[in-house]
């Protein structure tokens, strides 16, 4: 593990990540020091320019503040890209890892179950999952989480198939080793570091979705969010292109921190390329 975290902080783009990431986290803190207030609240005249006396980025066509706007819908950005991973993880990797440990028979049924979901696109799932539930936090990170699972339960099954294959696996079933035991104790350790890798960028894609999400109108009406901003200030981006471009801004540097943070991982928990 220590030679991992060197080699992860020897990466630029890892530390760059990180590094943008971490202030993101400190916006979320300090959100309720700078900005005690509702985000909703009406605080200034609107469509006031960045740089105006008690509106540093500006307000939008109600006169809220944009900044303010930023800070609290990092909270809702980063805590449903946090909690649907962690869903589509604990899914897609049990799922994963008894089609890939469990025998043929369980294969194949898993198989086709992860195939049903991955005939819909995505997004269109989400739009379909959170329209007929009604928009709220708690079934946006439902659609996001069962619309994120099937990739992680793809690539779980790959690597558990591969691993169980391998020498010091059959050995522990010579010693006469549960299947449970082996599974937890000698596969799962050994398949972990793809999917480290594939969560983190499933947490960008899920602070993506949720953004488009937003935009359309289907986010939760009772938090602020960076693609509610964003769709609420498209009507006069010619007149006031603060209100979309700074909250565009923030989804477009926590995507790439995220992403860039991902391929960092996979050079620090990849043997081989940590190698070279």
């Amino acid at each position: 593990m220590s030679d991992s975290f060197r080699i992860f902080i020897r990466h630029p783009a890892g530390v760059v990540g990180l590094t943008i990431l971490l202030l993101v986290c400190l916006a979320v803190l300090s959100a309720p020091v700078l900005y005690p207030g509702s985000p909703w609240d009406m605080v200034n005249a609107p469509l006031l320019p960045p740089g105006s006396l008690g509106a540093v980025l500006g307000t939008d066509t109600m006169g809220r503040d944009i900044a303010s706007g930023i800070l609290h819908g990092a909270v809702v950005s980063l805590t449903i890209g946090l909690a649907s991973t962690a869903a589509a993880l604990f899914f897609g990797v049990t799922l994963g890892a008894v089609a890939g440990f469990a025998g043929d028979t369980a294969d194949m049924l898993i198989v086709r179950f992860i195939e049903i979901f991955q005939t819909i696109p995505n997004f269109v799932l989400a739009i379909l999952l959170v329209a007929i539930l009604s928009p709220s936090i708690w079934t946006i990170i439902l659609a996001i989480g069962l619309v994120s699972w099937p990739p992680l339960a793809r690539l779980t099954r790959i690597q558990v198939k591969s691993i169980a294959a391998r020498d010091f696996v059959q050995a522990a079933r010579c010693q006469g080793q549960g299947s449970m035991q082996i599974l937890l104790r000698h596969v799962m350790p050994n398949a972990l570091s793809p999917i480290i890798v594939a969560g983190s960028m499933t947490v960008a894609s899920s602070i993506l979705i949720e953004a488009a999400l937003s935009f359309m109108g289907l986010g939760d009406p009772n938090y602020m969010s960076w693609g509610y901003m964003i769709g609420a200030g498209r009507t006069v981006i010619r007149q006031a292109w603060w209100a979309s471009l700074f909250p565009g801004l923030a989804i477009f540097l926590t995507a790439i921190a995220i992403n860039l943070i991902g391929e960092a991982l996979n050079d620090a928990l990849n043997p081989r390329i940590s190698r070279s």
